[in-house]
């Protein structure tokens, strides 16, 4: 997959099917939208693109409050790709961005490629004061020379799947139903940093992850967990919260991986949630601390062989 960062005149040359969106956690109607762009351009032999925005429209639109990211940039490329697009254009959302009509937006991107379909979702809209929905861009079309398509919502339990329905359920804990409207377990990205390094002397060596800028974390908690090192998958026990048995304050992601050994510091890898075993809490010590953690992993063991 080709990636472009810019909306410049001539990025392709090629007759273009495009979607575009937030595509934030890519989840089931994401997929939806993009397979279908990757259908049409297949059937018409044309080339197929995504178009999304970076930073996340939220940062300029609501800096003081920017929506908590299901996925960074890197993990919205890794799974954009492995639905079969030809190209993807991370176009730059700025204060200029935000003030640009829908008519004046979609004229830069015929500039950037031939457009020839666009396919968005029911209920898109984009442009200034979102002045762009689908009854809007179809006559943008007509003047530029495209046709516009919508995509009908993907619904589970009878209501749409969102990245805001998925948000929701983590903020939860309810990892089971968000993996249903991901399609894949959520999982957190990160490199791993150093941390305080006491897991390692109570005998539970931990994995601190460090995560891009407003990534979502889900309810505080521990968490059955699959690791993914890029080569292989690791079993692990996850917490996410302050470690209030140590007073913590700062909210941290650290992953105890089961029946592994090695240097892991440096390395971006990514940590699966599965289930969610309990919720955080602050022990009597260090030995009534330990002694559950034993219990975590065993539970942990025990939830991720029945789910292989």
């Amino acid at each position: 997959m080709e990636i472009v960062r810019s909306l410049e005149a001539n990025v392709s040359r090629r007759p273009t099917v495009l979607t575009m969106g937030k595509f934030d956690g890519v989840h089931l109607g994401h997929r939806r939208l993009i397979n279908t762009a990757v259908e049409r351009a297949a059937a018409l032999h044309m080339q197929s693109a995504v178009l999304t925005w970076e930073p996340h429209p939220s940062v300029v639109l609501r800096p003081d409050a920017p929506v908590q990211r299901l996925t960074s940039i890197e993990e919205k490329i890794e799974l954009i790709a492995a639905l079969g697009a030809d190209m993807l254009i991370v176009a730059p959302f700025t204060a200029a961005t935000k003030a640009t009509g829908a008519d004046a937006y979609m004229r830069q991107i015929t500039a950037a490629v031939p457009l020839r379909e666009l396919w968005v979702g029911e209920d898109f809209a984009m442009g200034r004061g979102r002045s762009g929905d689908v009854t809007s861009l179809i006559a943008i079309g007509r003047d530029l020379g495209f046709t516009v398509g919508a995509v009908r919502k993907v619904l589970f339990d009878g209501q749409d799947v969102s990245a805001s329905r998925v948000r929701e359920l983590l903020w939860a804990a309810d990892t089971a139903a968000a993996a249903q409207l991901l399609g894949r377990p959520f999982g957190l990205r990160g490199t791993v940093v150093q941390g305080d390094q006491r897991g390692r002397t109570i005998g539970f060596p931990t994995a601190n992850l460090a995560l891009a800028e407003n990534h979502l974390l889900p309810a505080n908690g521990v968490y059955a967990c699959r690791v993914d090192l890029g080569d292989s998958y690791v079993p692990a026990v996850t917490n996410i919260g302050v470690r209030p048995t140590f007073d913590g304050l700062r909210r941290t992601v650290e992953a105890h991986l089961l029946d592994w050994d090695g240097d892991l510091y440096g390395h971006s890898i990514r940590v699966d949630l599965i289930q969610p075993l309990r919720g955080e809490r602050k022990f009597n010590g260090i030995e009534e601390l330990v002694a559950q953690i034993g219990r975590d992993v065993a539970a942990a063991r025990q939830v991720l062989a029945a789910t292989e």
